[in-house]
């Protein structure tokens, strides 16, 4: 018996120690917790609890030329409600009131609104769902509520603020005005407008301080921010919604009509530079079209018979040769080192001028004259075109702008063809902004002007940043130069490629352009054709500059030929714009003084003066004149019927009481 209690005693000695051994160990480590990583914990405690998260600042709105709306940013509101917050009074005493409030915004029943916050009170839910994609409107209506107006901490309001951007035109120009989202390694995916700008528009986010609670929710703190965040600044661009809406629907038609793959339109104002509207539209697999790459400032390729005015500009300005210098097509075919060069009419045209080569777009013609003068010392010719910036990109604000390829007779890949095939436009590689932006300076008479997209950065009324035309190149050529190359740009359209277009009544000037496209590649790439049209209108005095791109056109009906496919666009957002867009709507004459009528007021007044005094004698003239007479001298006066004044109430020479009224009986 004494050696079984002495091992119960010595068990519980040993289950003694543990506890002790236990008890120090918590102690120690309660003692290391506290006060060696007491800071460590609490740090560590707080950031996994509370957490100051972003308010993301709105940004400034994108604007039209003409003031319409083209990107906003619009508050969007989620509320909801701490159960567990109000006291019960408090509860008891809104509850019923807060239910019916919110039914007259939310649509549901009192009832059912009552039932859901009681049944949250009841689980002691402290992040229950309200609402959520409400307006600025509908949130101040709920802010004000019953039981929330008291906030936070004794209403239980919770209130979650983000801003959506919308683009109140819809999908027209999209590309260019960007997106707000943005990818994988933070940068946008709409390379437009709202990143290029970004630092104006972005403005300063905020910040809020939030508290971990159940679930792994979050719950504001305070009712006010850490740091409140600060607008963007608004950017007006240089887009007209009119003419943005001309040239989109053109290009989508003619897009639709030949089944095209994708296509780019850009006018531009000829002065500025500023582009009035620009549409890059890609084909889906369901066959719609939509914006996806801004190919007019993106897509660099071969531009084939538009680069001819590049020709025709080095020509005229070295005189090697002149607009009447003639050539022999032969029979529509010449050849360079076994390379063929066609004609697209068959059988050639005969022996024409330069000129002439030009208009009826001679690919013949063109050549010999850029090889002919330029066999012996191609860098004359390539320096001319470097000159007028082909070589490089145009350095716009936009990410993703296509790089240009101009052969240089420096470079290793220099052949016996190259300036050959650089005469009608292959073998090169440009932007159809680059294309436009030197058909532009011809018609700006020798002033190059880099394409600009915005005009203004504001906060609210005051300008912060205004931005002015910038000149690429003062002068391109010779006035000489210009006044011959808008004298055949005018004939393409009269006489040559694009005869189709022309119409007496609205002049116009540019060039047809066809591109065969991944001709002679072997890596299975079927090729096609690029169909072009660039030009200015109207063709005197132009005012825009404008060009059509359609890639991969339906040849179905034997038309893919630049005039067939791109000219009519052109022509279609020419003669719109001057009928329809509210801008170019002008009244002339408006103070052109009509003799006849000038004739009948001296007599009129001559009659009056003989007056003396009193109401004049009217009858006999016009109705319109004689209100207009008495109207002058103070009178009141009202009339009945219409045409002549047959007679007067108040005879010639008396005097009338004042606020008493004339009456004219016309007839």
């Amino acid at each position: 018996m004494a050696l079984e209690d002495k091992n119960i005693s010595y068990r519980i000695y040993v289950v003694a120690i543990f506890i002790f051994v236990m008890a120090v160990g918590i102690a120690v480590k309660l003692t290391n917790i506290q006060w060696v990583d007491g800071d460590y914990y609490r740090k560590l405690a707080k950031e996994r609890t509370v957490r100051n998260f972003v308010i993301p600042a709105n940004k400034g709105n994108i604007y039209s030329a003409d003031g319409s709306l083209l990107a906003t940013s619009i508050p969007n509101y989620e509320i909801r409600f701490d159960a567990k917050a109000p006291t019960v009074a408090v509860f008891e005493q809104n509850v019923g009131a807060l239910a019916d409030s919110l039914s007259t915004v939310l649509g549901k029943s009192g009832s059912f609104y009552q039932n859901e916050l009681r049944k949250a009170r009841a689980n002691n839910n402290r992040y229950y769902l309200i609402s959520r994609n409400l307006s600025y409107t509908d949130y101040i209506k709920i802010k004000n509520f019953p039981m929330f107006k008291l906030g936070a901490y004794k209403g239980g309001i919770i209130v979650e603020q983000k801003t959506v951007r919308e683009h109140p035109i819809g999908k027209i120009a999209e590309r260019t005005i960007g997106y707000e989202r943005t990818s994988a390694n933070g940068e946008s995916d709409g390379k437009g407008i709202e990143w290029a700008y970004r630092k104006y528009l972005n403005g300063k986010d905020g910040k809020i301080l939030k508290q971990k609670i159940a679930k792994g929710q979050w719950k504001p703190i305070r009712d006010i921010n850490e740091i409140d965040p600060q607008d963007g600044y608004d950017v007006i661009s240089t887009i007209d919604v009119y003419i943005q809406d001309i040239a989109h629907h053109a290009l989508l038609k003619q897009l639709q009509d030949y089944e095209a793959d994708h296509g780019c339109v850009v006018v531009m104002e000829t002065e500025t530079g500023q582009v009035k509207a620009i549409s890059n539209l890609g084909r889906a697999s369901d066959g719609t079209y939509y914006e996806t790459t801004n190919y007019a400032v993106a897509e660099s390729h071969e531009p084939g018979s538009t680069f001819k005015l590049v020709d025709l500009m080095a020509i005229l300005e070295d005189k090697v040769a002149d607009t009447s210098t003639v050539y022999n097509t032969f029979n529509g075919e010449i050849r360079y080192s076994g390379k063929a060069v066609r004609d697209s009419h068959h059988g050639g045209y005969g022996k024409i001028s330069l000129a002439r080569g030009f208009e009826l777009s001679s690919n013949t013609v063109m050549v010999q004259s850029v090889y002919d003068n330029y066999k012996d010392r191609p860098s004359k010719f390539v320096n001319h075109v470097n000159s007028w910036g082909f070589n490089k990109k145009l350095h716009m604000d936009f990410e993703g702008e296509g790089r240009p390829h101009i052969p240089q007779p420096t470079d290793k890949h220099w052949s016996n063809i190259s300036l050959q095939w650089m005469a009608f436009g292959y073998g090169v590689s440009v932007t159809p902004m680059q294309t436009l932006t030197f058909y532009n300076a011809v018609a700006n008479n020798g002033v190059m002007v880099k394409p600009q997209f915005i005009s203004e950065i504001k906060e609210w009324n005051k300008t912060i940043l205004k931005v002015e035309k910038e000149v690429i190149n003062p002068r391109v050529c010779s006035p000489e130069t210009i006044k011959k190359l808008k004298a055949v740009l005018e004939n393409v359209v009269k006489k040559g490629t694009a005869a189709k277009l022309y119409s007496k009544d609205f002049s116009m000037a540019g060039k047809t352009g066809t591109a065969q496209v991944n001709y002679g590649k072997r890596d299975g790439t079927k090729m096609y054709y690029a169909s072009s049209f660039v030009g200015y209108f109207p063709a005197d005095h132009p005012k825009y500059s404008c060009i059509v791109v359609v890639h991969k056109p339906s040849t179905a009906n034997g038309d893919f030929y630049g005039a067939g496919v791109a000219g009519p666009v052109f022509k279609r957002i020419a003669q719109k714009i001057f009928t329809d867009v509210p801008s170019t709507n002008e009244i002339k004459n408006l103070n052109k003084k009509i003799a006849k009528q000038e004739k009948n007021y001296d007599s009129y007044y001559a009659k009056l003066q003989k007056t003396k005094k009193g109401v004049p004698n009217v009858k006999g003239m016009p109705g319109m004149d004689a209100i207009a007479l008495l109207e002058n001298l103070g009178y009141h006066v009202k009339t009945v019927g219409i045409g002549k004044v047959k007679s007067q109430s108040t005879l010639e020479g008396q005097e009338l009481l004042k606020n008493e009224t004339i009456t004219l009986q016309l007839l």
